[in-house]
């Protein structure tokens, strides 16, 4: 089975890495000589991988799997080395295309992808939401009250434009004597 990201089939697949990493801490018991590691879960496994795609639908190769890295949007990804791995959708980290000199229609393309987690909805206790929005509210009309003051502020300076141009000029002068 040839690797697919999406419904696009990756062509000749020359190079193809994973990198797994296990979150792991070590914590020291006071007044023993070891330590204990605790398994913090793992973070989102990477995939790399690298071909060349050639011929009359390269040029399209290259065009629809810019389009998916500029989408920024997770993607279904297939390949038997991470079938194990158990890896439905990944986000496109980076994309290097590049063309080939002296053969026409060839492109050599290197993509980075990562696993896509998706995220876990934050649990909210009753009656929270209400208090935090009613304080951002009242946050919000003391901004809005100054912003009053602030403009009454500047306006206010204007009488005083002339005469600190002056002085500006002024310091100017002394300074370069």
């Amino acid at each position: 089975m040839r690797p697919m990201l999406d419904d696009l089939e990756l062509p000749q697949v020359q190079r193809l890495r994973t990198h797994d990493y296990r979150a792991l801490t070590e914590m020291r018991a006071p007044g023993m000589a070891g330590s204990f590691l605790q398994n913090l879960g793992r973070r989102p496994t990477r995939v790399m991988l690298g071909g060349v795609a050639t011929g009359s639908d390269a040029l399209t190769f290259v065009q629809k799997v810019e389009e998916k890295f500029r989408a920024r949007k997770p993607v279904p990804f297939t390949a038997d080395i991470v079938a194990e791995a158990k890896i439905d959708k990944v986000m496109i980290e980076d994309l290097r295309l590049l063309d080939v000199a002296g053969v026409p229609q060839r492109f050599a393309y290197v993509l980075t992808l990562s696993e896509f987690i998706e995220p876990l909805e934050p649990e909210t206790a009753p009656g929270l939401e209400d208090e935090i929005l009613g304080d951002a509210g009242d946050l919000l009309d003391d901004i809005v009250g100054g912003l009053d003051v602030g403009q009454a502020f500047a306006t206010g300076l204007e009488k005083f434009v002339d005469s600190i141009g002056g002085f500006l000029g002024r310091l100017q002068q002394a300074r370069q004597s």
